[in-house]
């Protein structure tokens, strides 16, 4: 299934400058776990993936669950290809994920993963970036994402 199918990237009318990074299907990872995610790429050539904390996402200290953070990096890898990179961010895989948490996230406030390519192949994407609420942040990371071709993802 072509990727527009499966994701609405469209415009967002709540946030002019933003598009939506959902998946179609709102019952997979994405929707049920993190929510409604939009996404777009600043002026620096960075992208960037915003969501917006809910109760859900908090751990037992009253800051967005660590894992919540992590979720939000691995698919801002994705968003980054689409919005900084080839532009397919279609059949990929993450190889690598190194991430260093420096701070908890405040759930009453968006949470962003900027992110930007460091190097892009034909069959690997190294990015970089840091997840922050305004100036504050709360993590630093890097990834690998491997391409794959169509015909090896099982179906």
């Amino acid at each position: 299934m072509p990727p527009e199918e499966l994701f609405d990237t469209g415009p967002d009318p709540d946030n002019p400058g933003w598009r939506h990074w959902n998946l179609r299907d709102s019952t997979l990872f994405n929707g049920a776990v993190m929510g409604p995610l939009i996404a777009r790429r600043d002026d620096d050539g960075k992208a960037r993936l915003r969501m917006v904390p809910e109760r859900r996402h908090e751990n037992l200290q009253g800051i967005v669950h660590g894992a919540v953070t992590l979720s939000l990096i691995d698919i801002a890898l994705f968003t980054t290809m689409h919005f900084a990179g080839s532009g397919n961010a279609g059949p990929s895989v993450t190889l690598e994920l190194s991430t260093q948490f420096v701070g908890g996230g405040d759930p009453k406030r968006p949470l962003d993963a900027v992110t930007e390519i460091v190097r892009e192949t034909g069959k690997l994407v190294f990015i970089r970036g840091m997840v922050e609420q305004e100036s504050d942040v709360v993590a630093s990371f890097s990834g690998i994402i491997r391409k794959m071709n169509r015909r090896a993802i099982p179906s």
